[in-house]
């Protein structure tokens, strides 16, 4: 096989998963990266995971420039875009998280749809789905929901995905290619990192690791892994004809941050000590709230766990997802062997 793929934001959490799968099925891919300083060291950690690092090459790009990206699809039959900005600390200005995601979105399709490309996945999120005024929270959230951009619950990075998956399926839509795109939405990812950088996704394990929360919000963030989407990714890109104009919501259930914080004291005793046992209730997270912001922006979270219509996705997989639990051990056991607590 030599179809080359190209994936954008290929040194992140996800966008190394989503490489690492698409070596593994023989793909030829090209990797994007702001500074290709980084290549030889994204070349390492493919090789590492058993990646074919041959297959291999980079292109320098930024979400926020127009240069080099319609060279970029020279010679490429399929599009992961994966990169799109990733924090729990939000910015002041929220433009600085919508900018690059949508900023990125449309150089990515603007030059996809403009050359030989067949098919198109866009990485967007549940945070996409799931602030909605209306919605109950114990309702099942579907790939029809959409949250609404002028929703409280909706901080900067909500919204920078919301607006990002609407501005991807505008620009197919108007090129006459919805069909030729597909959205996946994933929950929390967790699973075994890559290599030492933890990104944004595994801040959350390491903070309970080091202590630095002695009691923890009454918060369940559904969680998928990242070896999931990356093959949903992968499949939804080789059966475009059925994924096709679909969003692929993604979680395989949740656990709650107190639950999370009882699977690591087991699995890793030596780290018990510091693992909190106390969840916090709902009403001093909000009095606490007023006086971090951090807290403040993510008080949306705060309450019964969300739960998520996935069935699309795993379908097209053909199988059931890696369980919560399995998957945040992944993660944890990565983080101790890369040292990172």
């Amino acid at each position: 096989m030599t179809d080359t793929v190209l994936v954008t934001g290929i040194s992140g959490f996800l966008g190394g998963h989503v490489a690492l799968h698409l070596l593994n099925q023989g793909y030829r891919v090209r990797g994007s990266l702001r500074d290709l300083k980084r290549t030889d060291k994204v070349r390492e950690t493919m090789r590492r995971h058993g990646g074919d690092p041959e297959r291999l090459e980079f292109v320098e790009l930024d979400l926020l420039r127009d240069e080099g990206w319609q060279d970029a699809m020279k010679g490429v039959r399929y599009v992961q875009h994966v990169a799109s900005p990733f924090v729990l600390s939000m910015p002041k200005d929220p433009q600085e998280l919508i900018q690059p995601a949508v900023g990125g979105v449309e150089r990515a399709l603007d030059a996809a749809f403009a050359s030989e490309v067949e098919h198109v996945v866009v990485t967007s999120s549940m945070a996409a789905i799931m602030y909605r005024h209306a919605k109950d929270r114990s309702e099942i959230f579907t790939d029809q929901d959409w949250t609404e951009d002028d929703s409280p619950l909706a901080n900067a990075y909500v919204l920078s995905k919301t607006l990002a998956e609407r501005r991807a399926w505008a620009i197919a839509d108007a090129a006459g290619r919805r069909n030729d795109l597909t959205t996946v939405n994933p929950s929390g990812i967790y699973g075994p990192l890559l290599d030492e950088d933890p990104g944004t996704s595994a801040l959350l394990l390491i903070r309970l690791f080091r202590g630095d929360m002695p009691g923890v919000p009454r918060m369940t963030i559904p969680a998928i892994d990242a070896r999931d989407v990356a093959a949903v990714h992968v499949a939804a890109m080789r059966d475009g004809g059925n994924s096709g104009g679909k969003r692929l919501p993604m979680a395989a259930g949740g656990l709650s941050m107190l639950e999370m914080a009882q699977v690591l004291r087991e699995a890793f005793p030596e780290h018990a000590r510091k693992l909190p046992k106390l969840q916090l209730p709902d009403w001093f997270v909000r009095f606490y709230a007023l006086f971090d912001k951090d807290v403040r922006d993510n008080l949306a979270e705060l309450g019964p766990e969300r739960r998520i219509d996935a069935s699309g996705a795993r379908a097209l997989l053909g199988r059931d997802f890696v369980p919560p639990k399995e998957t945040v051990l992944a993660m944890a056991k990565s983080v101790i062997d890369q040292k990172l607590v």
